[in-house]
C-alpha cells in the first residue's frame, strides 16, 4: 500500500470517527431534552393540559403558545409533552416486557436444542407470519382502551425478534471453549445457562430492548390513531395526531406537525445512540463498513 493510499484511509477513518461522535452527541442531546421535558414540565408547569379555552381555538404558534393551540384552545406544547410522557411510558414498559419474554424463550430454545428448539422456532415463525399491527389490533380489540392492553399488545407482538437474536447468540456461545470446559467439569445445563450463556447474551438483549422502545411508541401511536389504543381523553401522540386530522384539512398545520416531530425526534435519537452501542459491542461490523 502506498503512502498516499494509507493517508487517504487514515483521513477517511478520522472523518468517520468525527461523524460518529457528532451523531452520538446530537442523539444524546435530543434524547436528554425529551426526557427532561417529560420529567420537569408536568411538575413545574402548573397548567391544566385538559383546560378548554374556545376563545383561543387553533391559534398559530406565538410567544404565548410556542406550538399554537388545538381545536378547543388547549396549549399544544403542553399537550405534546404529556403525550410524549404517555407514549414513552408505554414504549418502555412494552419493550421491557417483550425483551424479558424474548430473552427467556430464545435462551431456552438455544440452550435446550433438539425438539424443543424446533417447536419454539416454528411457533416464532407462525407468529411472525402475521403482520404486527394486525395482530396488535386483534389483541387490543378484546379489551377496553387503556395503557395495560396496549402494553400487552405491543409486548406480545414484539418478542419474536428478541427471541431470534438471543437464540442465535446462545448457539454461538455454546461452541466456545469455556462452555465445553464447564460442561466437562460437571456443570449442569441450568448452571451453564444461568452463569455463562445468559450473561453473554445480555448486551444483545439490552440493545434489542433499546431499539424496541421507539418501535413500540410507533405501534402505540398507530393503535391510538385508529381509535383502538389509549382513551381519547388521554394525551398520547397518536391521539393528538388523530384529533388534528380535521385541522390539517382546513390549513392549520401545527396541530399535526408538532406531535409528529415529538414522535420522530426521539426515534432518531434512540436510533443514533443504539447505532453507537452496536458498534461498541461489535467492533468487527464497524471495520467491515470501513472497507
Amino acid at each position: 500500500m502506498t503512502a498516499a493510499a494509507a493517508g487517504a484511509l487514515t483521513a477517511a477513518a478520522r472523518g468517520g470517527a468525527r461523524r460518529r461522535t457528532l451523531r452520538l452527541r446530537v442523539s444524546a442531546t435530543l434524547l436528554a431534552a425529551a426526557v427532561l421535558a417529560v420529567l420537569l414540565v408536568p411538575p413545574f408547569v402548573r397548567l391544566d393540559q385538559q383546560a378548554v379555552d374556545l376563545a383561543a381555538e387553533l391559534l398559530p404558534p406565538s410567544a404565548a403558545h410556542p406550538f399554537g393551540t388545538d381545536d378547543v384552545g388547549r396549549d399544544l406544547l403542553l399537550r405534546c409533552v404529556y403525550g410524549l410522557r404517555v407514549s414513552l411510558l408505554v414504549g418502555v414498559a412494552a419493550a421491557l416486557t417483550a425483551t424479558v419474554v424474548g430473552t427467556a424463550v430464545g435462551a431456552a430454545a438455544g440452550a435446550l436444542g433438539g425438539w424443543f428448539d424446533r417447536c419454539v422456532m416454528r411457533l416464532v415463525d407462525a407468529f411472525s407470519a402475521v403482520p404486527h399491527l394486525l395482530l396488535g389490533v386483534f389483541i387490543v380489540a378484546l379489551f377496553r382502551p387503556g395503557v395495560g392492553p396496549v402494553v400487552v399488545s405491543v409486548a406480545l407482538t414484539h418478542w419474536l425478534s428478541t427471541a431470534r437474536i438471543v437464540r442465535a447468540e446462545v448457539l454461538s456461545l455454546r461452541s466456545r471453549p469455556y462452555i465445553d470446559a464447564a460442561v466437562s467439569g460437571g456443570a449442569s445445563r441450568w448452571r451453564v445457562t444461568v452463569r455463562h450463556l445468559l450473561p453473554g447474551v445480555l448486551p444483545q438483549a439490552a440493545l434489542a430492548a433499546v431499539l424496541m422502545v421507539p418501535h413500540a411508541m410507533w405501534h402505540e401511536s398507530a393503535l391510538s390513531f385508529l381509535g383502538l389504543g389509549l382513551p381519547t381523553h388521554l394525551a398520547s401522540l397518536g391521539n393528538l395526531i388523530q384529533d388534528a386530522r380535521g385541522s390539517l384539512l382546513t390549513g392549520q398545520w401545527w396541530p399535526t406537525l408538532f406531535p409528529g416531530l415529538f414522535l420522530i425526534v426521539p426515534t432518531l435519537a434512540v436510533a443514533g445512540l443504539a447505532g453507537a452501542w452496536r458498534e461498541r459491542i461489535n467492533p468487527r461490523r464497524r471495520s467491515e463498513l470501513m472497507l
